[in-house]
C-alpha cells in the first residue's frame, strides 16, 4: 500500500507522563479550539476529532476547479494539505498516541505524506463529482472501526496510567484506522487522487 498518493506513519512512544496523560483532554482544549477556529467550527463531544475539520478543507471550491478549470492551485494545495497533518497531529495527541504537544507547524513525530496531483494527467475532471458516493462503504466500515478505536483509546487511558506504556498492538490498531481515514479522505474530500483507496489498515 506505501504507493498510495496519501501515507500516515507515527512514531510509537517509548514512555508517557501520566499525570499529562490523565488530564490529556482538557490540556487538549486550547490546541482544539484553535484548529476549531481554522475549520470554522468548534468541536462537541459527539464528534471524532481527525474529523471534525472537513469545513475548513476547501472540498467545493476544490471540485470546482478540477471540473471547471482542470486546475489545483498549488497554494490551496498546501493550506489543505498543512490542515490535514495539523488535524492529525491533534487527533493522536487526543487519541494518546503521542505525549508532546500538538505543534501548528512542525512535522514532530506525525508523518504525513500527500503528493500533489498533475489535474490533467492524473484526474479525471467528472469523477469528483460522484466520489461521494464510491466511499459509502468505506464510511460503512469505518464507523465501526471509529467504535473500536474510541474503546481501545478508553482501555489505553488506563494502561498508560498503570504502565507508562500504549500496548503496541492497540497503538499500530488506532495508526493504521488513521491512515485508512486519510486515505478516503485524499479521495473523496482532498480530491489529490482518482485512486480508490484500499480497505487497510496497513501502510
Amino acid at each position: 500500500m506505501n504507493n498510495y498518493p496519501a501515507t500516515l506513519t507515527i512514531e510509537y512512544p517509548e514512555n508517557a507522563n501520566r499525570l499529562t496523560v490523565f488530564f490529556r483532554l482538557f490540556m487538549a482544549i486550547p490546541i482544539m479550539v484553535i484548529l476549531g477556529l481554522l475549520s470554522y467550527h468548534g468541536y462537541n463531544s459527539e464528534q471524532v476529532p481527525e474529523e471534525s475539520y472537513w469545513v475548513g478543507i476547501l472540498v467545493v471550491p476544490t471540485l470546482l476547479m478540477i471540473v471547471f478549470r482542470r486546475k489545483y492551485p498549488r497554494w490551496w494545495f498546501d493550506w489543505n494539505v498543512q490542515l490535514t497533518k495539523f488535524s492529525i497531529r491533534v487527533a493522536s495527541y487526543i487519541l494518546l498516541l503521542r505525549h508532546e504537544y500538538p505543534s501548528t507547524d512542525e512535522e514532530q513525530a506525525v508523518h504525513v505524506q500527500i503528493d500533489y496531483p498533475d489535474v490533467e494527467k492524473d484526474l479525471n475532471r467528472w469523477l469528483p463529482l460522484i466520489k461521494w458516493l464510491f466511499i459509502l462503504p468505506h464510511i460503512f466500515v469505518l464507523c465501526f472501526i471509529m467504535i473500536g478505536v474510541l474503546l481501545c483509546t478508553i482501555l489505553a487511558w488506563f494502561i498508560v496510567l498503570v504502565s507508562g506504556k500504549y500496548p503496541k498492538s492497540m497503538f499500530d490498531f488506532v495508526v493504521g484506522s488513521l491512515r485508512w481515514t486519510l486515505r478516503v479522505q485524499a479521495y473523496a474530500l482532498l480530491l489529490i487522487t482518482d485512486q480508490y483507496p484500499p480497505f487497510s489498515l496497513s501502510e
